[in-house]
């Protein structure tokens, strides 16, 4: 018994002595995460006009913790800054224009407060403010569901008392995408995008009995990992918009930009007819 209270001695200032090493270490830098939409196709024609007024949270979940009533919400409410960026970034900025919606008010009132200075200082001569670039179609949605505790688990072994477990909860994030016509307000196509959020515990404990079974020692250590649900988020945005993207080619609203080998193929081999085609003698979709 003296030589297993003895191991445990020496595994716990192990652990503690590991504990201090972890503590001085420097923060380790996450890689950034790679963009999904940076890798589409090129589109086959000028940039498209596109405007978000609001991408919101739609659930009202509250996040979770435990014995507390929390009123922090379960994802972020600025959700449209993550959409907005991932439209500019698209493509590589080659597919959409992106124009403020968001606070259009703000906008108004600085280009009426630039109207009105011009007219004091220069009079009916002012010079106008160009006109706003008008989007085509709007983006609309929203965080639609949010589930927690979707699966749960864990695994385990000890060996005369001690031993290492691991335990994980898997929550989910859908969100929703459909774009608008202006000038119809026909939904062209619509896109539902599920992600999950994985919560992973890793742990030793020790337990042991002693003095004829009339005292105890017990320890105990973790680590917990939450995965940030602000990149789940921005993954399934950035998911979404490469399925609209993919379901507006399949549909005729917009197509790809042809392979330059391709059409040097093609031209090639339209030789000996002496006719050369190009993108611009094939008819729109």
């Amino acid at each position: 018994m003296r030589y297993i209270f003895l191991s445990l001695i020496l595994l716990i200032s192990g652990c503690s002595q590991l504990a201090l090493e972890v503590a001085k270490e420097e923060p380790v830098f996450v890689k950034p995460r790679e963009n999904l939409t940076s890798k589409l196709p090129i589109l086959d024609g000028d940039s498209i006009p596109i405007s978000v007024y609001e991408f919101t949270d739609k659930t009202g979940q509250r996040k979770a913790v435990p014995g507390i009533a929390s009123f922090s919400t379960a994802v972020t409410q600025g959700a449209e800054s993550y959409l907005i960026k991932s439209l500019q970034e698209t493509g590589n900025r080659q597919w959409f224009t992106v124009v403020e919606r968001v606070n259009l008010d703000n906008l108004l009132k600085e280009r009426q407060m630039i109207k009105q200075t011009r007219e004091i200082y220069e009079g009916a001569n002012a010079k106008p403010l160009p006109p706003l670039t008008l989007a085509g179609v709007i983006l609309e949605g929203g965080i639609i569901d949010y589930n927690t505790n979707v699966l749960t688990g864990g695994t385990g072994f000890a060996m005369l008392g001690i031993g290492p477990y691991t335990q994980y909860t898997q929550d989910q994030v859908i969100i929703s995408l459909r774009l608008v016509s202006v000038q119809s307000g026909e939904i062209l196509t619509s896109v539902t995008i599920e992600k999950n959020l994985l919560i992973t515990q890793d742990g030793v404990t020790a337990l042991k009995f002693y003095n004829q079974n009339t005292r105890s020692f017990e320890f105990d250590s973790s680590q917990t990992f939450n995965e940030p649900g602000n990149y789940a988020l921005r993954s399934a945005i950035e998911q979404g918009i490469v399925e609209l993207v993919k379901k507006g080619e399949g549909l005729g609203l917009w197509k790809y930009k042809e392979n330059p080998n391709e059409l040097v193929q093609k031209e090639t081999q339209s030789e000996g007819t002496g006719k050369s085609e190009t993108l611009l003698d094939k008819p729109n979709r």
